[in-house]
């Protein structure tokens, strides 16, 4: 594309351009690639169950397990699967995508009518290419949708005072925490009434009752329609369910213990660990707010802490109220997940697009009054990515041998086997790798250029252009061969036409607590797994994880005898092992 017609779409079709770089990002990713974690086939199996039994309220999923999350994110993805009658990972991560699409588009139009137009363009373009919401927006799970009613939500909460004082509730607002929490539960609602919440008190503009009946109208008009399911799927599942619910939404948040459920809630993290995320949520950018503070000269203070800190606070209460709701988001919402043990790095994906708008200030001033900061950044990353290019490039005309150098280093299996994939991705490339290579060597080409020029801004804009080739090549080259070599896929197709496996015979077991479970293969085999210890059944047959296969044998041999039939010749990622098939029957 031309310049003079990015020159146009950025002044006048901005909201245009930023949707075209979101669906370009991400969309040929999201069709081409297998799954190969845990949670995506896991989600995934929740829409093929709800198109296959008819059951859209509490349908069951992994081996005769009823679904226990709300179901919105579900819906969306039977929705779209409907039109060719079966679930794929394009259909199941749509929502995703489109979500973080409309997140993007939305950020930009929220930011840009009350900050300066630049930098709103430039905190989408690093929530764009930044490493958590780039990966969210592209995988099976219900963060991304969650997280987009959450902040469109605080969006409209800002809007409503600003413009409204609080008076006459728009409905828009409660359907957006509805979804919320018919997408994840009730985090939906309680995390933006506190962001909300500490927000009006620190106005100070309304007395605390008009505070109070504002986040109760909110909350009660958002709770109406999330209710009637929960009552729905209480009928449907009875007290298991209410265990399950109170478990995944209040003991994984208390760290309660006792729960009458087979599995860890698992993510148990210290308060560093969110520090830890958002650094590395947000690279490449964090790394240029790293490189910036070694040059900072730290001057001594005649004021008290008392005194810096009173004065901080006035600074801020004199801030523009969007900046002060900014912070007051990326404030609540980290502490809201320091509370809880169980931590993980998509939780805080609420609090990315308020931290982008101060982000982005700040580069900007870095931009500006601290040149060599922005250029040291960025010679560092397109050096690096340089040698990686020069690297590929001799992988690729034979001059190096990855698997010789990784294998001098460790002998661990699942590495190697990740280390022969790539080898043979980039000895043998296709037409679609060196596509993305090619662009990824203009993007450097082009940053080096800025570099011997005098514009820092451009300099900054070229390094975004790098970052976003650089996601391509990781996504399109790197990350799509690895999912397709390391996915259930293969081995599920092979066994379905090698043995008479149906809905009928094909057994697992199902207890996290003593061995993983086989998402991906109940995905790729249409969720027809059932439960040997539910069901005792006389004979079928059975999939195990290969490390736990000797464990199962015990546990079950004084009932059945187990004939072993195949099993994977490749790592499978998201159980992270081999996958062995045994036919058994009763003794």
């Amino acid at each position: 594309m031309r310049t003079p017609n990015l020159q146009y779409l950025y002044l006048q079709k901005p909201i245009t351009l930023v949707v075209f770089l979101c669906i370009i990002s991400i969309l040929p990713w999201i069709i081409l690639g297998d799954f190969s974690t845990k949670g995506e086939p896991r989600e995934a199996a929740v829409a093929i169950s709800m198109l296959n039994s008819g059951n859209w309220i509490l349908p069951h999923v992994y081996a005769q397990e009823f679904a226990y999350k709300p179901p919105l994110a579900h819906w969306l993805m039977a929705l779209f699967s409907y039109p060719q009658g079966y679930v794929s990972e394009f259909t199941s991560r749509l929502p995703s995508a489109i979500a973080f699409c409309i997140l993007i588009a939305s950020t930009l139009m929220f930011f840009g009518k009350r900050i300066k137009f630049q930098q709103a363009f430039i905190s989408v373009l690093f929530l764009l290419t930044c490493l958590e919401i780039h990966r969210a927006g592209m995988t099976t799970r219900v963060d991304m949708l969650l997280s987009m009613f959450i902040v469109l939500g605080l969006y409209r909460l800002f809007t409503w005072e600003d413009n409204m004082h609080l008076k006459g509730l728009p409905v828009v607002i409660p359907f957006l925490f509805s979804c919320a929490i018919l997408t994840k539960g009730p985090v939906g609602l309680i995390l933006p009434l506190l962001v909300f919440g500490v927000y009006l008190l620190i106005l100070n503009k309304y007395d605390l009752l008009t505070v109070f009946k504002s986040l109760f109208y909110v909350g009660v008009a958002s709770s109406f329609l999330p209710l009637l399911w929960y009552i729905a799927a209480w009928k449907q599942g009875g007290d298991n369910f209410l265990n399950l619910v109170l478990a995944e939404n209040f003991g994984r948040f208390f760290s309660l213990d006792g729960l009458s459920i087979r599995y860890n809630l698992g993510h148990e993290n210290g308060i560093w660990y969110n520090f830890q995320t958002l650094l590395a949520g947000f690279i490449p950018w964090t790394l240029l707010f790293v490189f910036s503070l070694f040059g900072i000269r730290w001057s001594k203070s005649s004021q008290s802490l008392k005194e810096r800190l009173r004065s901080l606070w006035i600074r801020f209460r004199s801030q523009d109220k969007v900046v002060v709701f900014s912070a007051v988001a990326v404030m609540c919402v980290f502490f809201f997940y320091s509370i809880p043990s169980s931590k993980r790095s998509v939780y805080l994906i609420p609090a990315y697009p308020f931290i982008a708008l101060f982000l982005v200030q700040y580069v900007l001033y870095l931009t500006e009054y601290r040149r060599l900061v922005t250029r040291f950044f960025a010679g560092f990353l397109v050096t690096l990515i340089s040698l990686v290019l020069f690297v590929l490039s001799l992988v690729m005309v034979g001059g190096i041998d990855l698997e010789v150098i990784v294998g001098s280093f460790t002998t661990r299996e699942s590495t190697l086997e990740i280390v022969r994939v790539l080898s043979q991705v980039f000895t043998s490339p296709s037409g679609l790798t060196i596509v993305i290579l090619l662009l990824n060597l203009v993007a450097v080409i082009t940053v080096w250029y800025q570099l011997f020029k005098k514009i820092n801004i451009k300099i900054l804009y070229a390094t975004i252009a790098m970052t976003f080739a650089v996601n391509m090549l990781i996504d399109g080259v790197v990350m799509l061969n690895l999912r397709k070599a390391t996915s259930s896929r293969s081995f599920a197709e092979q066994i379905m036409k090698a043995y008479p496996l149906n809905e009928e015979n094909v057994y697992v077991t199902n207890n996290l607590l003593k061995y993983p479970n086989l998402y991906g293969m109940n995905f790729y085999m249409g969720n027809l797994f059932h439960d040997i210890d539910l069901e005792s059944p006389e004979s079928g047959y059975l999939l195990v994880p290969a490390k736990s296969a000797d464990a199962v044998i015990k546990e079950y041999g004084s009932r059945y005898e187990f004939v072993h039939l195949t099993s994977t010749s490749n790592y499978i990622a998201d159980v992270r092992d081999k996958i062995v098939l045994y036919s058994f029957w009763r003794k």
